[in-house]
């Protein structure tokens, strides 16, 4: 019922900037909370950031705090990440997901998924 597509990946060198963003369609006013993934090779999803559609309430992990910013645009039904100060480490395939639980900082309640969108920094 609710349909995510990603864009904005790509690559840059370490230290750099990119900006994803997640295109919301579908019975989105349904969504509470809307997030990003990110799974490198051969490791296992990582849950990084999330926003509570209705306030902008914002998490993020450890790892990405103080260098990612998320963001929503309710008109529009898209979230943003902001990266900056990306380092090879932050190399992996992004997904944007949303949840339709009121408990929006849960990873286990994201059941909706985009394709996932390439991120690449360089060293």
């Amino acid at each position: 019922q609710v349909q995510l597509l990603e864009s904005g990946g790509g690559l840059v060198q370490a230290g750099g900037s990119l900006r994803l963003s997640c295109a919301a369609s579908g019975r989105t006013f349904t969504v509470y909370g809307m997030g990003w993934f990110r799974q490198a090779p051969g490791k296992e999803r990582e849950y990084i950031a999330a926003i509570r559609w209705s306030s902008g309430i914002t998490y993020y992990t450890d790892s990405v705090k103080g260098r990612f910013t998320i963001s929503r645009d309710n008109a529009q039904n898209t979230q943003y990440l902001q990266m900056n100060s990306l380092r090879p480490e932050d190399t992996a395939v992004y997904y944007c997901a949303a949840t339709l639980a009121p408990d929006w900082t849960q990873s286990k309640n994201y059941g909706y998924w985009g394709q996932g969108t390439q991120v690449t920094v360089s060293s």
